[in-house]
């Protein structure tokens, strides 16, 4: 009887455990059954994102060939095509000046702060050879007039057919003046010496220009409407004359070894043409006016107008000579000019003959290598860090010489002065390659002009900047 009850319950025992057992492998195999479904659901999904993924790449490459590339870094704000046919840079120049003249005489300028320039800069580049430059200018002081528009200081489209022939048609700097040609952030005195006062300065025209063997010949040779010394010139209202202008400088020893004759340029400038109307007056270094021809009406003989009358020339032997941390500049400019002077019914001509010469030496204490061009600082300046950027010490000395043969008919001797000599000292500290902070002292002596209060006494211009340019 132990015995079938023992064989049933074993019986029993076997067969409900093989009714679980059963139960379970059916519960896994359906459950097997799921998770395969659901990897391939899920795999799937996995296979539709990564086409996605690459449906998204090939579109974003298809929009950055055509997108364009926008960058800013010190050089300003710059916009290329994807293609780079069309490059565009958006850049700038602020300088606010203070002036203080010491010793001044009653009548003559006042102490002031002003807005020295003030100049959005666009330029670049279409189709890899044409560039094009529009600098504007908002300073104190600026005009507008219909033969010169004061804002626009510079327009034009330059065609680079290779190094060695450019051609560039609109508003620009004429090829004549040495100081002229630097830019005005580059300066080694913040106000220019008096041969850029006998030179012209911006005019509309058409010219070549290029350099060959590895720039050691640098030429331009170009065709303008002509202007005064001194002036800008937009419109020709006057006269139809144009001014032929050329210029050639040679850097001859640029890829010597020997390190001393490596910065030795020099050249030579000169214009020929036909020039009536409106003269200019010729400033100080402290922008005084202190020479100007009468200007009255013409019709009486009290009121007498001196106007140009023909042919006028000029010429400019000029160079620069840089050797490490030294620099060098040196110019004369000779102007030739035919006069008119109309006072009622007498009128008269004379050739007058106008001239300036200048020397202006610099030197980087902190031992930069000095160039005509932009300086950058070997250790900017930081804030607790150890640089202390560029610092640049300069001198200069200068002349004006009016011809004699002007007074007394053409210019009052009283209220124009004949001569001027100006000797200047600077100091220019270059914090980083956008910003530099400068302090000049200029002293100007004049012979003639006594009852100009400008020039009856010595001129003692204290002049300081703050520049930005990027």
């Amino acid at each position: 009887m132990y015995s079938i009850r023992r064989a049933v319950l074993t019986a029993l025992i076997a067969t409900l455990t093989t009714s679980i057992a059963a139960r379970a492998a059916g519960d896994a195999d359906a459950e097997l059954r799921l998770l395969r479904e659901q990897v391939a659901a899920l795999d799937q999904k996995i296979r539709v994102l990564e086409r996605q993924r690459e449906v998204d790449q090939e579109i974003s490459t298809e929009k950055s060939k055509t997108a364009p590339l926008v960058s800013i870094d010190a050089n300003g704000l710059t916009v290329k095509s994807a293609d780079t046919n069309f490059v565009m840079r958006i850049h700038g120049v602020l300088q606010a000046d203070a002036r203080f003249y010491l010793d001044r005489a009653p009548g003559s300028a006042t102490d002031t702060f002003l807005a020295r320039r003030v100049r959005p800069i666009f330029d670049g580049t279409v189709y890899d050879r044409f560039d094009y430059r529009m600098l504007l200018d908002f300073g104190s002081g600026l005009t507008s007039a219909a033969n010169n528009i004061g804002f626009v200081q510079e327009a034009y489209v330059n065609a680079r057919i290779s190094d060695s022939l450019q051609i560039r048609v609109g508003k620009d700097k004429l090829p004549l003046s040495l100081e002229r040609l630097r830019s005005d952030v580059d300066l080694d005195f913040m106000e220019r010496a008096f041969p850029s006062s006998v030179a012209p300065n911006r005019e509309i025209g058409a010219q070549l220009r290029g350099n060959f063997a590895s720039n050691k010949v640098e030429y331009q040779l170009g065709v303008f409407n002509g202007a005064p010394d001194g002036g800008s010139e937009d419109f020709k209202s006057t006269d139809s004359g144009k001014d032929g202008v050329a210029r050639l400088f040679l850097q001859p020893f640029l890829d010597s070894k020997v390190s001393a004759l490596k910065g030795l340029g020099f050249g030579a400038a000169g214009s020929y043409g036909d020039l009536r109307g409106g003269l200019w007056n010729y400033p100080t270094p402290g922008q005084q006016s202190v020479f100007t021809y009468f200007g009255g009406t013409g019709t009486t003989t009290n009121s007498p107008l001196v106007t140009a009358g023909g042919e006028h020339w000029r010429v400019s032997p000029q160079g620069w000579y840089y050797w490490g941390p030294f620099g060098l500049l040196g110019e004369y400019i000779v102007s030739d000019q035919k006069l008119q002077r109309n006072a009622g019914p007498d009128v008269s001509r004379l050739r007058a003959e106008n001239s300036a010469w200048q020397i202006a030496g610099s030197w980087f204490l902190t031992g930069e290598d000095n160039s005509f061009r932009t300086v950058t600082p070997l250790r900017p300046f930081s804030f607790g860090g150890d640089g202390w950027g560029a610092l640049q010490v300069a001198v200069r000395y200068s002349e004006l010489e009016i011809d004699k043969g002007i007074f007394p008919l053409y210019a009052n001797k009283d209220q124009s002065i004949s001569e001027a000599a100006e000797w200047g000292v600077g100091v220019n500290w270059y914090l980083n390659r956008l910003f530099k902070l400068s302090l000049d002292y200029s002293q100007t002596h004049f012979h003639g002009g006594i009852k100009n209060p400008a020039a009856s006494r010595d001129e003692k211009a204290l002049l300081t900047r703050v520049q930005l340019s990027f």
